[in-house]
């Protein structure tokens, strides 16, 4: 391995300063005794269930929907796949709140598809589903982004030679394409985990904040904000918790 500049410690050190020194300051301020009881509330369990439960939807939503579109991203080519990519890539940088209301007008009770929707009884907006159309919509992008750079870095030769041995394409898929990029699928996937966790503006915009139906932890320390913010700073840990346990965890895994 080559020896870096000197000069690149600087900054480096630096970078790693503004993501540690809050997140001790956070850490600092939690108050020991109390966390028990602040993590152990009704309203804290639910959030918490909830949120684990709508981030692991959202991811597996994103494996099934984001696998397929790297695919068509990475091995295809067609008039406007540089548009489809940048389509597919916008929810990287929209506000939350944009995305919420995006998703308000195609599935909201007088949306695009939810007016339909509503004649035959089916009702998205403001419950469960909508948080995991939320946090699916905001976190597909990783997946695809990560599994399709490392598609075109693995190019087609391996491919190609299965297919002249006889192997059908599906088999190519499943034997050979996907063995190969299968460190960047588990991590497009952890990435995509991540921030359906995480997702705060898309979600109370779209799915509103109801206890145990659609109140997911970052909703709940947004309200305890407000009228406890010892709570809510307890919640932030324990987010961040999960959330460095969870990417530990599968990046041990996937080094192995």
């Amino acid at each position: 391995m080559s020896p870096l500049p000197r000069w690149v410690l600087v900054p480096a050190l630096l970078g790693g300063l503004l993501v540690v020194l809050p997140l001790t300051a956070m850490a600092a301020r939690v108050r020991w005794s109390d966390l028990g009881e602040l993590l152990t509330s009704e309203s804290s369990l639910a959030a918490l269930r909830l949120s684990l439960q709508t981030s692991t939807t959202s991811a597996l939503a994103c494996v099934v929907l984001g696998v397929p579109l790297a695919l068509l991203l990475a091995r295809t080519r067609f008039p406007g796949l540089g548009l489809l990519r940048a389509v597919v890539l916008i929810p990287l940088v929209l506000p939350p709140v944009v995305s919420g209301i995006a998703l308000l007008q195609t599935f909201g009770r007088q949306g695009l598809l939810g007016r339909h929707l509503e004649v035959l009884g089916v009702q998205i907006a403001f419950s469960t589903t909508a948080v995991v159309l939320a946090q699916t919509f905001v976190a597909l992008p990783f997946l695809v982004l990560s599994l399709e750079g490392a598609l075109r870095t693995a190019g087609t030769r391996y491919e190609a030679a299965a297919a002249s041995l006889g192997a059908s394409p599906s088999r190519v898929l499943l034997q050979v394409t996907l063995p190969l990029v299968m460190p960047a699928l588990l991590s497009g996937t952890v990435l995509s985990f991540a921030r359906a966790l995480g997702e705060f503006g898309a979600t109370i915009t779209f799915a509103g904040s109801l206890q145990g139906t659609t109140r997911t932890l970052p909703l709940e320390i947004y309200l305890q904000r407000e009228g406890d913010p010892d709570a809510a700073v307890a919640l932030s840990f324990l987010l961040m918790i999960v959330a460095v346990a969870i990417i530990a965890l599968t990046r041990r895994r996937s080094a192995a």
